[in-house]
């Protein structure tokens, strides 16, 4: 059984910080689960623009209000408690906190724990292992 808890996990290498939010990485590769699971904050006026290619993530809002934009097409989708989103075609897209968002993400294939957007907004398939 594993058991952590979001307050210890942000005080640890687990929680990682970029230029427009911070995520803190609860479950990852090295714990076998085949998914990782994070909660992310973005960070009031952000605009980041992702592209997930090597993964297929799942986010849903806990709080905080914003939007994503699918590059693809131009449509916007308006994020607020209680809203999911899934990103099951690699969607290249924009996401915008109007005000500070909590978002629960869970990526598979898992992530490892230090990953950094990559200049085209995705996470590589390798990266350094976060050790407990």
């Amino acid at each position: 059984m594993i058991v952590r808890k979001l307050k210890e996990a942000e005080k640890t290498e687990r929680k990682v910080q970029s230029e427009g939010f911070d995520t803190t990485r609860l479950l990852l590769k090295n714990d076998n689960m085949g998914f990782s699971f994070g909660i992310t904050t973005i960070y009031r006026d952000a605009e980041l623009h992702l592209h997930y290619t090597n993964h297929l993530e799942a986010v849903y809002c806990v709080s905080g209000y914003g939007e994503i934009e699918n590059l693809k097409d131009g449509k916007k989708y308006a994020i607020e408690p209680g809203t999911l989103y899934a990103l099951d075609q690699h969607d290249d897209h924009m996401l915008r906190g109007f005000e500070e968002m909590k978002l629960a993400c869970v990526f598979n294939p898992p992530l490892h724990g230090k990953e950094k957007h990559n200049p085209d907004g995705a996470y590589e398939l390798d990266a350094e292992e976060v050790k407990d």
